[in-house]
């Protein structure tokens, strides 16, 4: 017989405020590159710093903030991505693979987008085509990690953008 389901907390409020803090600042930064070269050079600042206390907290936060809860081997990061063709898509907890490698590829993204800007700033204008090419990356990972939200919430019947607002997240007996 199954077991009943819990609503568990999952992710903490550090890490959702970095999720909302870090959004909401590249989403400013984007908006106001050309009409506000000021606030878009601190909300670049502000991302900077807001990654630096990421990876702080991804090394010795809480146990699904942590990298090593949510960077998986690419054999595991396959075996989910075929569980999901097969039409019976693992459950994680935490991240999945595929979401915990886009983790990776935003967070890195957007340190070489604010990194490169900071030299743009120190006149270094040769990196001025490398930001742009990095800010419009970021927009096009920021646009997959949605689509991945949106698909995983339907595939695994569970509200995604509410479980990073509240933290909780349901728990199932097959969970990873």
């Amino acid at each position: 017989m199954p077991k009943k389901q819990q609503n568990i907390p999952i992710w903490d409020p550090f890490i959702r405020s970095f999720h909302w803090s870090i959004a909401l600042a590249y989403l400013g930064a984007w908006a106001s590159a050309e009409e506000w070269p000021q606030l878009h050079a601190q909300l670049g600042y502000f991302i900077l710093v807001l990654l630096g206390l990421r990876l702080v907290w991804g090394l010795i936060g809480t146990r699904h903030a942590q990298f090593r809860d949510f960077v998986h081997a690419p054999r595991s990061t396959l075996s989910y991505l075929r569980s999901i063709k097969s039409g019976r898509p693992q459950h994680y907890l935490g991240h999945n693979p595929a979401g915990g490698w886009m983790v990776i590829a935003m967070l890195a993204c957007l340190a070489g987008t604010a990194a490169s800007g900071v030299l743009i700033a120190g006149g270094a204008e040769a990196w001025e085509d490398l930001h742009e090419a990095l800010a419009g990356l970021s927009l096009l990972l920021i646009a997959m990690h949605l689509a991945g939200v949106l698909v995983a919430s339907l595939l695994h019947r569970e509200n995604l953008v509410k479980a990073m607002l509240t933290g909780n997240k349901m728990r199932r007996d097959a969970d990873v």
